[in-house]
């Protein structure tokens, strides 16, 4: 292996083994917060480090920047929230379809999209989120609109449910981390760092893309199937723009193109948006500033930062 590939190896073994210790501290959470309402933020905010993830992958490690995650959650959850409501499909069926289902479809738009690049990537997938919302929202017959939809649940315990969405973060990190490490992992870096370099050593550049599309989509759904199921509603609401924003400000906050900086971003984002309702609305419009600033100054973010510090201290 040449040193660069080490280096690389290196440094993702370290993000995943910080991410593990994350999470194995969330796991002691329940321990200590015992009230049902300030368990469901977390949980909540374990279902965005979910999307978080996967959208890091897409943005952060392959370089294309899609506007479309929370999109593709929540059409994830209405694909188990339609089986279920038409033809009484176990969610042990419900929940694996939503994620195939995420993926085919980011497959298919991964193949049309995907040979543009920068802003009309962008502008491209937001144009999908809003007409999937907007489909969905007015298919009242079909979905009930902006009434919701019911969806049968795993399990009433708010506790059972925390660690349900926290062993589904520990597998998808574990699912990254493979991807990742192999060559796909390095194609897709090599993308990002130099679009037209990678093409001229031989990487079929929309092949990668499609499969970083695809993957990312495809955990989307899954974490907004399970959100269906332990909100037992789900409703256009889950595809708004807002909702995306969200997502973007945790990952930059926390770290492009790191495991860890996703995880811890979207918690805290997530924490401190709830904190600050109490001051009406103004989370997208601190969080937005925060993205400003820290793409300025700060663009590896709070990890980048900590991880800097580690590094240096390591013998």
């Amino acid at each position: 292996m040449s040193p660069g590939g080490r280096l690389w190896s290196e440094r993702l073994r370290f993000d995943v083994r910080a991410t593990l210790v994350l999470c194995a501290g969330l796991a002691l959470v329940p321990l200590f917060v015992t009230g049902q309402y300030a368990l469901g933020i977390i949980l909540v905010s374990v279902y965005f480090a979910i999307i978080a993830v996967a959208w890091n992958l897409l943005a952060g490690y392959a370089g294309q920047f899609s506007l479309a995650p929370a999109a593709f959650a929540m059409i994830g959850a209405y694909t188990t929230a339609l089986l279920d409501h038409y033809w009484q499909v176990p969610l042990a069926v419900g929940i694996p379809a939503a994620v195939v289902s995420t993926a085919l479809l980011g497959w298919v738009l991964g193949k049309l999209v995907l040979k543009l690049s920068g802003p009309y990537l962008s502008l491209t997938t937001l144009a999908f989120a809003e007409i999937a919302r907007v489909v969905i929202g007015n298919s009242h017959e079909f979905t009930r609109g902006d009434q919701g939809m019911h969806v049968a649940t795993l399990t009433q315990s708010r506790v059972a449910y925390y660690y349900i969405f926290l062993a589904t973060l520990v597998a998808v990190v574990a699912v990254l981390y493979a991807l990742l490490r192999g060559r796909l992992g390095r194609f897709m870096t090599a993308l990002r760092d130099d679009p037209v370099g990678a093409s001229s050593r031989g990487i079929d550049v929309v092949r990668t893309k499609s499969i970083a599309f695809c993957v990312s989509c495809a955990l989307c759904g899954l974490a907004g199937s399970l959100y269906g199921t332990f909100s037992q509603l789900v409703s256009p609401e889950l595809g708004l723009l807002q909702q995306t924003g969200l997502v973007l400000a945790m990952v930059v906050i926390g770290g492009m193109s790191s495991l860890t900086g996703a995880v811890a971003g979207a918690i805290l984002v997530y924490l401190g948006s709830e904190w600050m309702r109490g001051f009406g609305n103004v989370q997208i419009i601190v969080f937005a500033l925060l993205v400003i600033l820290f793409a300025r100054y700060l663009p590896g973010g709070l990890w980048g930062l900590v991880a800097g510090r580690l590094q240096r201290g390591r013998p």
